[in-house]
């Protein structure tokens, strides 16, 4: 087994943990959430990854290690749904909104 495929395997299990842990309102969101193996993040992905960490169901830094992105990459989504809706996630729309 590879690196990155041992790598995998620890996330979709440590995915599997969080899961169990968590109940009630926070199982939702958890249900929610892409598979840690993620590569393409549309919008809807992105965005059920943002109401999780909102909502509790998950912590940042779960997130960020479970998906191996940066907190930056993270407050990014936060940042641009909050300022212009999910639609904001969009990257050619990301890419409109920098540069304004």
């Amino acid at each position: 087994m590879s690196a990155m495929d041992e790598q995998n395997t620890q996330r979709q299990d440590a995915n599997s943990n969080i899961s169990m842990t968590n109940s009630g309102q926070n199982h939702r969101f958890l249900k929610e959430l892409p598979p840690p193996d993620t590569k393409r993040w549309v919008i809807r992905r992105k965005a059920a990854v943002v109401a999780a960490v909102k909502n509790g169901a998950i912590t940042l830094d779960d997130v960020c290690w479970l998906y191996d992105i940066s907190v930056e990459e993270f407050l990014t989504w936060q940042e641009m749904i909050e300022k212009h809706g999910v639609r904001g996630l969009r990257v050619t729309k990301l890419q409109d909104f920098r540069a304004s």
